[in-house]
């Protein structure tokens, strides 16, 4: 079963920031997922929601203001670039692209990085957007694909399919065992979003490829104790 890194280590630090990045890396995550959206200047930002909470309260959407003026009010916005050039190549990431979202920048900053030897197996493309993958990966046929998928088992079978992808992200709320277990007879691999119970995820860890957490750190596998002699 994989464990992936729900924006890093949510649960253990802030959410798309390098702090949370290192904080998931150092419990050993197979991937770290990250969320994208894009300037009005046409930078490539970390950041789920689609805007920027003041400490006042008030918001600022992402597209419609500069990285500039963004980072005025929350100081830790971190680019694609930047993170990218943070992170080893080694590591497995989970890009999410948030729907909606214009691809063209993220498409640039994509072909830089596998020209600079970032695998492609290493970049994994997810997204709620049909559209944004069917861009994605008519751009890079040989990157994995990710159906983010909120709970239809239908739905999401059909946008695996077209994009010739058997891996799909899923909501727990809505996943019970049966489904699990006839998903997985049919080739599909499931990755439940958000397990923080590993309770929870031994129960269904035969049937899913892996999990989304905030809490990589109840996962983390430790070496076993030596024997006293």
């Amino acid at each position: 079963m994989k464990i992936i890194g729900h924006r890093g280590a949510k649960g253990l630090a802030p959410e798309n920031t390098l702090a949370s990045f290192k904080k998931a890396l150092e419990h050993h995550v197979d991937q770290i997922e990250l969320d994208l959206r894009v300037t009005a200047d046409g930078v490539v930002v970390l950041n789920h929601n689609r805007y920027i909470r003041w400490a006042n309260g008030k918001k600022s959407i992402i597209r419609e203001h500069s990285y500039k003026y963004l980072q005025q009010h929350q100081a830790d916005l971190l680019t694609l670039v930047d993170f990218l050039a943070t992170i080893n190549h080694d590591v497995s990431l989970l890009i999410e692209i948030k729907p909606h979202e214009q691809t063209d920048q993220i498409i640039e900053l994509i072909h830089s990085e596998l020209l600079t030897g970032r695998p492609a197996k290493n970049m994994t493309i997810a997204s709620f957007d049909q559209a944004i993958l069917r861009r994605i990966h008519a751009a890079f046929p040989k990157l994995p694909m990710v159906v983010n998928e909120r709970w239809s088992g239908v739905r999401g079978g059909w946008r695996a399919r077209e994009l010739g992808t058997k891996r799909l992200n899923m909501r727990s709320w809505w996943l019970w065992t049966g489904f699990l277990k006839s998903m997985k007879k049919r080739g599909y691999q499931i990755a439940p979003y958000v397990i923080n119970d590993p309770a929870k995820a031994r129960r269904w860890q035969p049937y899913i490829y892996g999990i989304v957490t905030d809490r990589p750190d109840l996962w983390e596998v430790r070496p076993p104790k030596s024997k006293k002699s």
